[in-house]
């Protein structure tokens, strides 16, 4: 019979890890980019039309032009809600993996004899793929809120431009449904209908919370305890002040980012919870206790101890001796 070969130190092997990455997790993250992309740039998912009051003050604030002119723009929070997680967990897993001591670190995965993942590129991979994943899950949340809503944003009317006169309005208590009660610029109104919950405010908050739990959870600062605090501090603060941009230039509401807090932070602390466990290693269940022997029942080894003859028997035999006369 042949022995079972042991498994080297440092090593684990492993048959699942190659095919569950090609065939599952990346099926999924591409399904998930696909589905934003779609959310995102196309009319696949058409947002729900609303009505709107006549001459409605919650509405009639003045429009504050294209997202490109704020004094936040799109491009500026997307390049920090990617690049700083990413430059964070970078620095962090290099200093950790270099300063660490050799019998703590995670094992080298071997895949059929042939393949090695090395540890510190497998945390790397992990953490930023599941951030990935969560970016766009994101998204994906706040852009199928927006379309199946259709709420509209603080300038809705001064983007819309409606002809009060044309479509009849007496008094601030008429409604209009007319789908094409609108004269402004169709792809302005279109986005003046895309509300709730604010796309900017959830994905700063996303990022920040997961850069944070990072921060708490991975780094270990010897000799001060403010360290940390003022970093996690910063970031919040970074994502806080996206939010209040967005409601002092009029491009939503109040609800509308506290939605997009809410959502981007509850997906950030599932994914660093449930999926990649804190970001720690996963340890291995704790063996079974040994049985005890019989003789250790009481938590102490039995003692021989001393054979010791009873009166009594004494007795019997002697009256046995005697009843032989």
């Amino acid at each position: 019979m042949m022995a079972a070969e042991e498994e080297k130190p440092g090593l684990k092997s492993s048959s699942s890890i190659v095919p569950c990455f090609l065939f599952v997790e990346l099926v999924i993250m591409a399904g998930t980019v696909l589905l934003a992309y779609y959310f995102e740039y196309t009319d696949t998912f058409p947002v729900h039309i609303q009505g709107f009051f006549c001459y409605d003050k919650t509405f009639s604030k003045p429009y504050p032009g294209p997202d490109e002119t704020s004094k936040i723009p799109p491009l500026l929070v997307y390049s920090l809600v990617t690049g700083i997680p990413c430059f964070t967990i970078l620095v962090g897993e290099l200093v950790a993996f270099f300063l660490k001591a050799e019998g703590t670190q995670e094992k080298t995965i071997v895949t059929a004899d042939c393949c090695y993942f090395n540890p510190l590129l497998r945390r790397i991979v992990r953490f930023l793929g599941v951030f990935s994943f969560g970016l766009f899950t994101t998204t994906i949340f706040a852009n199928a809120g927006q379309a199946v809503t259709g709420n509209q944003t603080p300038h809705f009317l001064s983007a819309c431009r409606p002809n009060y006169t044309a479509l009849g309005c007496t008094s601030n208590m008429q409604y209009i449904t007319q789908p094409r009660a609108c004269t402004g610029n169709p792809l302005v109104v279109a986005s003046a209908r895309k509300s709730f919950p604010s796309k900017d405010a959830a994905l700063s908050v996303y990022s920040a919370v997961y850069t944070v739990m990072y921060v708490t959870l991975v780094f270990r600062t010897k000799g001060t305890r403010l360290t940390k605090p003022t970093v996690s501090l910063t970031l919040l603060c970074l994502a806080m002040l996206v939010g209040v941009v967005k409601v002092a230039e009029y491009r939503n509401h109040w609800a509308d980012v506290l939605a997009g807090f809410f959502t981007g932070g509850a997906i950030a602390v599932f994914l660093v919870t449930c999926v990649i466990n804190n970001f720690q290693q996963t340890r291995p269940p704790p063996l079974p206790p040994r049985p005890q022997r019989p003789e250790s029942v009481l938590g102490m080894p039995m003692v021989a101890l001393p054979c010791v003859e009873s009166p009594l028997e004494k007795l019997s035999g002697t009256q046995v001796r005697g009843g032989g006369w």
